[in-house]
């Protein structure tokens, strides 16, 4: 198994302090990183750990708010690993139903952490409370497929869209393998 461990720093604001300041003030930032394993021979993708970091202004309610990070992160990597969602030329969906394709359990990810901070409540509602569930699931993707980068750098594997299941992966490594081999002759 090759291991690594990759950080994604989630950005929200511009280049002015300014627009900075008045997007951290409304909207939840915070940073992800992940702790992946791969098996080259079958490209079978291992969550090791994912710890998500996240300011959320105003906790309201620590336990629903913990409840929704842990659920958003869990549909992210659902998404970026085990659900491919597959349409026919003609834009109709193949894989509607759960019988088509993998739904994500715990399982699957066992070592998930999230760490909620109040560091800069809302100015623009009275609780000081921002949005929280939509902000694990954005940058679960991103992070997934550069721990699988960093991991498989070493074979030249760069990985290009969802999800990574180890079909996808190990064709990428056979690709890699396959180009590096025809540059060598």
């Amino acid at each position: 198994m090759i291991s690594a461990m990759v950080a994604m720093k989630t950005k929200f604001g511009g280049e002015m302090e300014a627009m900075r300041t008045r997007v951290r003030e409304i909207t939840p930032s915070g940073t992800h990183a992940a702790h992946v394993a791969v098996d080259p021979r079958t490209g079978h993708l291992q969550v090791l750990d994912y710890v998500a970091v996240e300011d959320v202004g105003r906790i309201i309610n620590p336990m629903t708010l913990h409840g929704q990070v842990l659920g958003a992160i869990v549909q992210g990597l659902g998404g970026s690993i085990l659900e491919h969602l597959v349409y026919d030329d003609e834009g109709q969906l193949l894989t509607g139903t759960l019988a088509h394709y993998l739904m994500p359990t715990a399982e699957d990810f066992p070592n998930i952490r999230a760490i909620t901070l109040e560091l800069y409540p809302s100015p623009n509602n009275p609780l000081g409370a921002k949005g929280a569930g939509e902000g694990g699931i954005i940058p679960v993707g991103g992070v997934i497929s550069n721990a699988l980068a960093s991991g498989l750098s070493s074979l030249g594997v760069q990985p290009y869209e969802l999800p990574l299941s180890p079909p996808r992966i190990w064709q990428m490594i056979e690709n890699a393998r396959t180009s590096t081999e025809a540059t060598l002759k």
